[in-house]
């Protein structure tokens, strides 16, 4: 346990021996690094304004009763989409995505070939429903089908459009594929 002792009293006189060249090396890195801060940057004036929607409903809040049934009275009177009619395929497309190929036809019944824009081909005749604004097909002729769609006019209820989708041909290199 002596020697312990001697050997550590040894290397500690060591650490407190000559510390003149660490003392150079310190003074010679202050003296070459400059000690310069950044200026705080500037703080954003915030401006105030006034809240005043307080009177006003929250939107956190559910609407009161009478509103609800104000508004269902309102529709009621409406022109509306049937919402428990089962969508057609067609339905998933616009009817911009729709092509007109050809027509076929059989007792007096005529049906419209319709080219989707997944390439797949689908018979319609009239009473289908195509496009994405509930459009019912009201008559199939060899140059073109007429749909009558209806419309959200934003205020909950629904105007009909009636939209023209023509026959079209098709070119010289869709035939060849």
């Amino acid at each position: 346990m002596r020697i312990f002792f001697i050997l550590s009293a040894v290397l500690l006189t060591g650490c407190f021996g000559d510390t003149d060249d660490l003392k150079l090396h310190i003074a010679n890195v202050q003296s070459t690094t400059a000690s310069s801060i950044e200026p705080m940057p500037e703080v954003t004036i915030f401006d105030h304004f006034d809240y005043s929607a307080q009177t006003l409903r929250s939107p956190f809040d559910a609407p009161k009763p009478e509103a609800i049934q104000e508004k269902i009275q309102q529709m009621s009177g409406c022109l509306s989409p049937d919402p428990r009619r089962r969508k057609q395929p067609l339905e998933k497309f616009s009817l911009s995505d729709l092509i007109m190929r050809g027509t076929l036809g059989e007792l007096g019944v005529t049906w419209a070939l319709l080219e989707a824009s997944d390439n797949t081909l689908h018979r319609v005749a009239v009473g289908s429903y195509v496009g994405l604004y509930h459009g019912r097909i009201t008559s199939v002729s060899q140059e073109n089908i007429k749909v009558l769609e209806l419309i959200p006019d934003g205020a909950g209820c629904w105007v009909e459009r009636e939209t023209v989708v023509t026959m079209t041909q098709a070119s010289a290199e869709e035939q060849r594929q």
